[in-house]
């Protein structure tokens, strides 16, 4: 089976998340997640998100639950003397990620939506979202390591598993391990049309994700690729049973994110990256400016078909409540 319609149905939060109004339910904040305890470090470029130990994530959480938050994506950050050739950290059950989403699911239940990051930049020692042999990211090994780590995430608790990598047939590979593994409730959103895009610096710096060598242009979609690609791509992992659509980055590509929306029947989410998010915060310092710029991103997001919106901004539009 490829596609299960009742995974977006499963639970009161998804189906909030994908198929009521527009509104702060319609939101996902991301988080990074990191080891130790009692760790709050800020990132750097990206005023007001920080890197979390689980204790102190586990807090933030609730607090946004109470501002009516429900839905969030982790990233788990790996320390360099972790890191290997095959991400192995990454699908390590006894990780500080997977012990993430283990606490909140056993703290919240299906009261929230836990959104997981699938790929394996975080955890290689290279830096690249494939396993690479002689120079060059090698496609289906890379698949058959990233069906490991959404399986493991799927154990933990997780949602939706978020396949990030942009290699070809990853889609239909983890479903099929999901199926594979009796986790027919998990679903998968795809980074379906993700763009090499230089908005993502500082999401890199709070991922420790850069690339040692090269660069991601292998995968990721060319700037200058047209509409044509992107429908394709969209819809090769709408066949191949995604249950979410994701297009990132969100403001330069709106006009790839209305083309995307009108050409699938599966939700539409758009990621609001970090790059953008830091152009908001060091032109608007207070909040008053701040909530117009931000308050009309999102209706642009809304506007160009986003069912979804993934933004760092989440939490501030919830405790200012400029969204309901």
């Amino acid at each position: 089976m490829k596609t299960r319609p009742r995974i977006n149905r499963w639970t009161e939060a998804r189906r909030e998340l994908l198929f009521g109004d527009f509104s702060l339910k319609s939101l996902v904040q991301p988080h990074f997640v990191v080891e130790g305890s009692n760790v709050d470090n800020p990132v750097n470029g990206m005023e007001g998100i920080h890197q979390q130990s689980v204790d102190v994530l586990i807090e933030t959480v609730r607090k946004d639950v109470e501002h009516g938050l429900t839905a969030i994506m982790l990233f788990g950050v790996v320390e360099q003397s972790d890191k290997d050739e095959n991400a192995t950290k990454a699908s390590d059950t006894t990780s500080h990620l997977h012990e993430a989403i283990k606490q909140i699911r056993s703290e919240f239940g299906d009261t929230i939506v836990i959104m997981t990051d699938v790929c394996l930049c975080t955890a290689t020692n290279h830096g690249h979202c494939g396993l690479v042999e002689h120079g060059h990211i090698v496609n289906d090994a890379s698949v058959d390591r990233l069906c490991e780590i959404a399986v493991s995430h799927a154990q933990a608790g997780a949602d939706y598993v978020c396949a990030s990598d942009m290699m070809d047939g990853r889609v239909s590979a983890i479903r099929h391990a999901l199926e594979t593994a009796n986790h027919t409730s998990t679903g998968v959103l795809s980074y379906s049309v993700k763009y090499a895009s230089s908005f993502y610096g500082p999401f890199r710096h709070a991922a420790d994700s850069s690339p040692e060598f090269g660069d991601r242009s292998t995968h990721q979609m060319n700037i200058n690729s047209g509409y044509g690609e992107a429908v394709l791509e969209a819809q090769l992992d709408e066949s191949e049973g995604a249950d979410i659509i994701m297009v990132k980055p969100g403001l330069p590509y709106l006009d790839v994110l209305r083309k995307v929306a009108d050409c699938v029947n599966r939700p539409v989410a758009v990621y609001n990256v970090s790059g953008e998010y830091a152009m908001v915060m060091n032109s608007a310092k207070d909040l008053d400016s701040r909530k117009e710029l931000v308050c009309e991103i999102m209706t642009s997001f809304k506007r160009a078909g986003a069912d979804v919106v993934v933004t760092y901004h989440a939490r501030e539009i919830a405790r200012n409540a400029w969204m309901q």
